[in-house]
C-alpha cells in the first residue's frame, strides 16, 4: 500500500532511517513538505555545514550525487544528501545510482525530489531505490478535491472554514497547493484558538469578494437569475484583473460538466462524492440540473468553447472588451 505524507513523517520522526528515499509524483506541495522536513530535521542546525548536502539536479551528475552521500559524515550519525530537481539529471546516468544501491553507505542518507511526473518503475534505478529505501508518490489535486484538502489542512492547524469560503478560495487559486497553504499561512494568525475561516476574512484578507466571484455566479447562472448575474459580471468587467475571463471560464465550465453529472447520478444521495463538493451545496445542484437539461448543457459548453476562442483571439470580436464577451455569454446561457 501507498504511504502517505503523514505516515513517512511519522516514520522518521523515529530517527530510523533508510538509505535513500525518492520524492515523485505530479503534486510538488507535498514532495516540498517531506522534503523540508528532512533538510530540517535529520541533522542538527549547528551541524549542517559539515553533514548536509543540498544540490540541484541541473547542476550535478549522479556520479557526484553518489560520491557525495558516500562521504562519511563528521560528527552526524549520517551525511544527508538532498537532490532537489532530480528529474534534471539525465535519465542515462541513473544506472550509477542503481549500482551503488546494491551496498548502498550505512551512515549516508539519500534524498531524490523527483517532481512533475514520476519516474519509470520499469527503471533500474526505481527498482533499487523500491528495494533499498522508500519510495513516496505525491498524488496529484484535481479542481474539485481542493475545497475538501483546505478544509482538511485547515482543520490539521487547529481550525475550521466555512464551506463557501473554502469554495472562494478554491476557486480563487486553483489546484497549486502551496499557493492555497500560502494564503492560508497569512489568515491563521488573525484567528483565536479553535476559529473559524470565513468567506469576510478571506475577503478582508485576500481580496476575493464573498459576494461577487466565480462561485456565486455559478449559484445565479443556476437559477438562472439575470439580476445577480448582470451584477457579478459588471463586477468582473471592473475588476479585470482580479477576474480574468481566462480564469472565469474554465471554472464555469468545471461547473457545467459537475450539472451533467449530477443529471446522471442514478444515486443522488453520491452527489457530494461524485461532484467533490459539500453536502451543503448539492442542492444548487439540483437546482441547476432542473433549469438546464442536458442538451441546454451541452449548449452552454459551446458557447464557453466560443467565448474562449473570441476572448484569445482566434475568432474575431472587433473591439469587445472581454467583460462584454463575458456579459453576452452569460446572457445566452442564462436565456
Amino acid at each position: 500500500m501507498a504511504i502517505t505524507e503523514k505516515q513517512l513523517i511519522d516514520e522518521l520522526k523515529t530517527g530510523h532511517y533508510k538509505p535513500v528515499y525518492l520524492l515523485t509524483g505530479e503534486e510538488n506541495y507535498y514532495i516540498d513538505v517531506v522534503s523540508d522536513f528532512f533538510e530540517q530535521h535529520v541533522v542538527d542546525p549547528t551541524l549542517r555545514d559539515f553533514d548536509q548536502t543540498v544540490v540541484y539536479g541541473r547542476d550535478v551528475d549522479m556520479a557526484t550525487v553518489v560520491s557525495t552521500v558516500k562521504r562519511y559524515p563528521m560528527m552526524s550519525p549520517v551525511h544527508l544528501v538532498i537532490v532537489k530537481e532530480a528529474q534534471d539529471i539525465p535519465v542515462a546516468q541513473w544506472d550509477q545510482l542503481a549500482a551503488y544501491l546494491k551496498q548502498p553507505s550505512p551512515q549516508g542518507l539519500l534524498v531524490l525530489c523527483y517532481r512533475h511526473k514520476k519516474l519509470d518503475k520499469r527503471t533500474a534505478a526505481y527498482k533499487a531505490i523500491a528495494a533499498a529505501g522508500v519510495v513516496y508518490e505525491s498524488p496529484k489535486i484535481y479542481d474539485n478535491q481542493v475545497p475538501a484538502w483546505i478544509m482538511k489542512e485547515v482543520m490539521a492547524h487547529g481550525f475550521t472554514v466555512t464551506d463557501k469560503a473554502a469554495s472562494m478560495l478554491a476557486e480563487h487559486v486553483g489546484t497549486d497547493l502551496g499557493k492555497v497553504a500560502n494564503e492560508l499561512s497569512k489568515l491563521y494568525p488573525l484567528l483565536p484558538a479553535g476559529g473559524a475561516i470565513t468567506e469576510q476574512l478571506i475577503e478582508d484578507q485576500i481580496g476575493i469578494s464573498k459576494d461577487y466571484n466565480v462561485f456565486e455566479l455559478q449559484k445565479a447562472i443556476g437559477r438562472r437569475d439575470p439580476l445577480m448575474c448582470n451584477r457579478i459580471v459588471a463586477h468582473f468587467a471592473a475588476n479585470p484583473k482580479k477576474n480574468p475571463i481566462q480564469m472565469v471560464l474554465p471554472l464555469l465550465y468545471g461547473y457545467f460538466i459537475k450539472v451533467m453529472i449530477y443529471h446522471q447520478l442514478e444515486n443522488k444521495s453520491d452527489a457530494p462524492r461524485a461532484l467533490g463538493c459539500a453536502p451543503s451545496f448539492v442542492q444548487d445542484y439540483a437546482l441547476a440540473a432542473r433549469n438546464y437539461p442536458l442538451g441546454k448543457l451541452a449548449t452552454c459548453i459551446g458557447y464557453l468553447y466560443e467565448t474562449d476562442l473570441r476572448s484569445k483571439g482566434v475568432r474575431n470580436s472587433g473591439n469587445v472588451s472581454d467583460g462584454e464577451l463575458l456579459k453576452e455569454l452569460v446572457f445566452k446561457v442564462i436565456h
